[in-house]
């Protein structure tokens, strides 16, 4: 009596032919489908690196704005009516600092960044940035200090925003 071993290869039908079209076909779309989405999660993670270095000089530019509001209030370089905008809300605010967007420039002989004696000098990293000091009056002897600081990003521009206030007591 003779045993019948059925072979590894063949299948329940009997064929030993291999893989059918239809399963090549099914193996390879969702080989595609895989690839496609790994694809585009490398893309989306190198756009996330290569942003995330124009927010780190946006926050830095921010910080810096906000410090030369400080520094300007307690080195008493500007009076108190000076930490304005010239324009401002009421459009009369006659301060010192400009209003909109401005391009990133080094501080003036008065060390007051964002102001009309700003230095023209700007460093190739910060050539698309700009920045906007926003002074408002809340009471007589305290201010919001809003900085925008707009830079490029893929497909665009972003905006880093800084809010803090400041009072006229040094």
């Amino acid at each position: 009596m003779e045993t019948i071993v059925p072979r590894l290869s063949e299948r329940p039908g009997g064929s030993t032919d291999g893989f059918t079209v239809i399963e090549t076909l099914i193996a390879m779309s969702l080989l595609g489908v895989g690839l496609l989405a790994l694809a585009g999660a490398l893309a989306f993670g190198i756009r996330g690196v290569l942003g995330s270095q124009h927010q780190l000089v946006a926050s830095q530019r921010a910080a810096e704005a906000i410090e030369g509001v400080f520094k300007a209030r307690d080195s008493r370089v500007l009076t108190w009516t000076q930490i304005r905008n010239l324009a401002g809300a009421s459009g009369t605010d006659a301060g010192v600092f400009l209003d909109g967007p401005q391009p990133l420039r080094g501080p003036g002989p008065d060390g007051v960044i964002n102001t009309a004696d700003d230095d023209q000098v700007v460093a190739a990293e910060v050539a698309n940035f700009t920045r906007e000091i926003e002074i408002r009056d809340l009471t007589a002897s305290l201010r919001r200090v809003r900085v925008i600081v707009r830079y490029p990003a893929a497909g665009g521009t972003r905006a880093f925003e800084l809010v803090t206030f400041v009072s006229s007591y040094a």
